[in-house]
């Protein structure tokens, strides 16, 4: 039981404190819009923010989504996570998705997917680029992007929020710490009351099939997208080898994907404690979300960003 309320409070940091990082203040070349409505689930609107440069942009601009976290019970699309993006010139939308207390899988990838057709059809009117769009997301959001880059081609997730005759594939994943095959997260996942029982609607050995549905290493096949998976080697919430799994399971099928080992990083990368960890390169860490998507993203035309060489002081990588 310790154990178990040590993770809860750890979840429940990461949802707060938004991994550490102090809620920043929007330059006035940013804006942001709030509530737009994306689409329906279960009979209600869905919403959205926009974060995205003020200048209207001479070419379509790439597009990245954040999906927050929070044990797919609590969290909202009120962070500004995605603002350094914003800044470097990306336009970024953070979005809602029903939680598990209001539906049960598969309503949240649903959800996701009518955001990413909502973002498609919408291109013109926004001035993004269609097929350029990135998913970004920590825990159970990370569990999500990681679902959303690799089930493209699944009719039976895909939901009928709005904009049916749009894609929902994605063309850049970054993973951070998310589950990725909830039969091998083992110890308190497996309870009748944890969070992956409330998301199915009863303990994992009981869900065979919703397990089966909801896992992103179902679903891996050799046209997903490439994948920055970022994982802290003390996380106790979700164990490092859920990244492990999807990180293997990715390189088998010849998936450009990239596995970065934050030394001493619990979950949301924060020191386990004072006394056996250090704090991660929080910058380094941004700088290496942003060199990812500058080189998936963007053009070959566009220039490289300086954050391209950059890497974590404390941080260990694996595979590229």
């Amino acid at each position: 039981m310790k154990a178990k309320a040590i993770a809860w409070a750890q979840v429940f940091i990461l949802i707060s404190s938004a991994w550490g990082a102090p809620a920043p203040r929007v330059p006035d070349s940013i804006e942001v819009i709030r509530d737009v409505v994306y689409g329906k689930g279960g009979g209600r609107e869905l919403k959205l923010n926009i974060i995205r440069p003020k200048a209207s942009p001479k070419t379509p601009l790439p597009v990245v989504v954040w999906i927050h976290g929070g044990a797919w019970l609590a969290g909202s699309k009120e962070g500004l996570q995605t603002l350094p993006l914003a800044e470097a010139g990306y336009f970024t939308a953070s979005i809602e998705y029903r939680l598990s207390q209001e539906a049960k899988f598969p309503a949240q990838i649903e959800d996701c997917k009518c955001a990413i057709r909502f973002l498609r059809a919408k291109a013109k009117e926004y001035g993004i680029d269609p097929d350029r769009i990135g998913v970004w997301g920590p825990s159970a959001g990370g569990h999500l992007v990681a679902l959303l880059g690799t089930s493209g081609g699944a009719k039976d997730i895909e939901g009928a929020g709005g904009w049916a005759d749009q894609s929902s594939r994605v063309q850049a994943v970054c993973d951070f710490f998310g589950p990725t095959d909830f039969s091998k997260m083992g110890g308190w996942h497996d309870a009748a009351d944890s969070p992956e029982a409330k998301l199915l609607g009863g303990p994992i050995a009981e869900k065979t099939d919703a397990v089966r549905r909801a896992n992103p290493i179902t679903y891996v096949t050799p046209d997903d997208p490439p994948f920055l998976i970022i994982h802290g080697d003390k996380d106790s919430t979700v164990p490092i080898g859920q990244s492990e799994l999807l990180h293997a399971a990715l390189k088998a099928k010849g998936v450009d994907s990239t596995f970065v080992i934050v030394k001493g990083g619990g979950h949301g990368f924060g020191p386990v404690a004072p006394a056996t960890a250090t704090d991660p390169d929080r910058a380094g860490i941004q700088a290496q979300v942003l060199a990812f998507f500058d080189r998936v993203l963007r053009p070959k035309k566009e220039p490289a960003k300086e954050a391209e060489g950059a890497s974590p002081t404390r941080s260990g990588r694996q595979g590229s």
